[in-house]
């Protein structure tokens, strides 16, 4: 199906409830707090290679950001500077160091295994790269997720569609059927390119009509689309 039929079928499908099969999450800021580490690993980044910690400007866009688009928003003005801290980034930088500073979102885990015991599909749609795999091992994730996708399994990543079209093809779910968690315009931005529902977290500021502070509110949400479902 073409994008422009899919997204058409998409729409007219949200007229009415449709079963939840498929739950996608983002990872920075859903999955985990992790403003520390990105700050800790992007501070020791800019520091070696000759300028000031980050501002908080500055840490927001490295947040939600590739970690090669950070860089160079970070030394956009000095590109020897940029390939310096791309080089030391490659050489220096063991992204494992890192992952202590994360803390997991609370009642993730319980939300999890209720949805897997329940059938239904989970995976995370990231623009993290080689630090993904360190983070699954140090918090056995693996057996939680159906499928991963990270900025390094696609050409153009989030806020692209590319990424989250990915994760529908092999899980074989549409759209309608599908819900991303995320916290940024550019989570936001993705869902929207592919038709899929976005639930803001901890963001109301970028909800499209449903916002939650709580993980087990997915829950909630699932519960009451399969209850209208069952009404129509």
């Amino acid at each position: 199906m073409a994008r422009s039929d899919l997204l058409e079928e998409t729409s007219r499908q949200q007229g009415r409830s449709t079963i939840i099969r498929c739950v996608i999450y983002d990872c920075d800021g859903v999955l985990f707090d992790s403003i520390e580490a990105n700050r800790t690993l992007y501070d020791h980044i800019a520091v070696s290679n000759g300028r000031g910690p980050l501002t908080e400007e500055e840490l927001r866009y490295c947040h939600i950001n590739t970690v090669k688009d950070s860089i160079h928003h970070l030394f956009a003005d000095n590109l020897e500077s940029e390939v310096h801290a791309l080089r030391f980034l490659s050489e220096q930088i063991d992204f494992k160091d890192y992952v202590p500073y994360l803390k997991m979102e609370p009642h993730v885990m319980e939300t999890l295994t209720i949805l897997r015991g329940r059938g239904i599909l989970t995976a995370i749609n990231t623009n993290r790269t080689t630090s993904m795999p360190h983070l699954m091992q140090r918090f056995d994730l693996s057996p939680y997720f159906d499928l991963v996708v990270t900025a390094l399994d696609v050409i153009r990543p989030k806020p692209d569609p590319e990424s989250m079209d990915s994760i529908l093809r092999v899980l074989n779910v549409r759209p309608d059927e599908t819900l991303y968690v995320g916290d940024s315009v550019i989570d936001l931005k993705a869902a929207e390119s592919s038709g899929v529902t976005f639930v803001a977290y901890k963001n109301p500021s970028i909800s499209t009509g449903i916002s939650i502070d709580d993980h087990r509110k997915i829950l909630e949400y699932i519960d009451k689309a399969q209850m209208d479902k069952t009404q129509e």
